[in-house]
């Protein structure tokens, strides 16, 4: 089967993350192979599955703030969505391999893509990942991860696998914000090691159009995807099937 490319408008994290699990059920379903590249409006403060939110943040400073959240089927630690590139990729899991072999594919062609840009990143070598309640997703890096010669991370990314296909998604920071994570944090929080595009790169490049454009470009050059499309009627309405549960506060904290 052909790769499904989109680019989507920004959107709130609740349709967001519905329309990743609508990816999700495709590949397991119908064998499907996408890739999305898209954004937030508002900005909003993403949860891993699994992570302890209502213990480790201060929900009521969140709220005070008028800061959406949001819980993903992805696990991990928490991220805050703002000026970013979001990309999520689902296929069969047979597409790369393993876990790991996928999570190294895809953040390859991140790095290729993020180098026509100009910026010198590496992968992180071998390092285990931080536990979902250690704090933010980019106060440190797990092995594979996208890398600043000086040791920030640009991209942070999960990974879900069920019923014989993945997901994987994450956030291309265009700048980084992520200091907002630490600051709502419950107690010591680690610092934030991120550094945003702009930083490490002309910052007339740092755009949502212009890193998708040399996404796009490069996992049509690695993976054959073809020019972007429009989402199947029948994936929009799965992923409306999705939106209650994500849109429902009490499931976002319920741990």
């Amino acid at each position: 089967m052909s790769w499904l490319l989109l680019i989507d408008p920004p959107a709130s994290g609740a349709w967001n993350m519905a329309f990743d699990a609508a990816l999700l059920q495709a590949a397991e379903d119908d064998g499907l192979r996408a890739l999305r590249l898209y954004a937030w409006d508002p900005g909003t403060i993403s949860f891993g599955r699994n992570e302890p939110a209502l213990r480790r943040y201060d929900r009521g400073a969140i709220a005070a703030r008028g800061i959406p959240t949001v819980r993903r089927p992805t696990g991990g630690r928490a991220v805050w969505h703002h000026r970013e590139v979001t990309y999520a990729v689902a296929a069969p899991s047979a597409t790369f391999g393993g876990l790991r072999e996928t999570y190294l594919a895809i953040h390859a062609m991140l790095a290729d893509a993020l180098r026509l840009l100009g910026a010198a990143v590496t992968l992180a070598g071998d390092r285990p990942a931080a536990g979902v309640g250690t704090g933010a997703c980019f106060a440190s890096a797990a092995g594979g991860e996208i890398m600043t010669p000086g040791g920030k991370k640009v991209v942070g990314s999960a990974q879900v696998r069920s019923g014989g296909a993945f997901l994987q998604h994450g956030s291309i920071l265009l700048s980084a914000e992520q200091d907002v994570i630490a600051r709502l944090t419950v107690g010591a929080a680690d610092p934030p090691s991120a550094s945003g595009l702009d930083e490490i790169t002309d910052p007339g490049l740092a755009t949502f159009d212009t890193v998708s454009e040399a996404v796009a470009r490069t996992a049509a050059s690695r993976w054959g995807v073809a020019g972007a499309g429009t989402a199947p009627a029948a994936l929009r309405r799965r992923a409306g099937e999705h939106a209650a549960r994500y849109a429902d506060e009490t499931w976002t904290w319920r741990r």
